[in-house]
């Protein structure tokens, strides 16, 4: 992906990848391998560098995540 807006911070390259994962939060969710944590990464398609930034959840996502994990 490109993006004028957009150049990666460590070598100024402009293509890029956007993906997202989920991780636990405390212990019960651990326990019960529900993802309370999503996230949102841009990596830089040169070097790979990656910034990641945090995405809302929803009950009715971590319910489904619940069930389907």
């Amino acid at each position: 992906m490109q993006d004028e807006r957009w150049n990666c911070p460590k070598c100024d390259f402009r293509e890029f990848d956007v993906d997202k994962f989920s991780a636990t939060g405390g212990m019960l969710s651990k326990i019960f391998d529900v993802q309370t944590k999503k996230f949102t990464t841009v990596s830089c398609g040169q070097c790979g560098y990656t910034e990641i930034y945090k995405a809302s959840t929803g009950t009715l996502g971590n319910i489904f995540d619940f069930f389907t994990g």
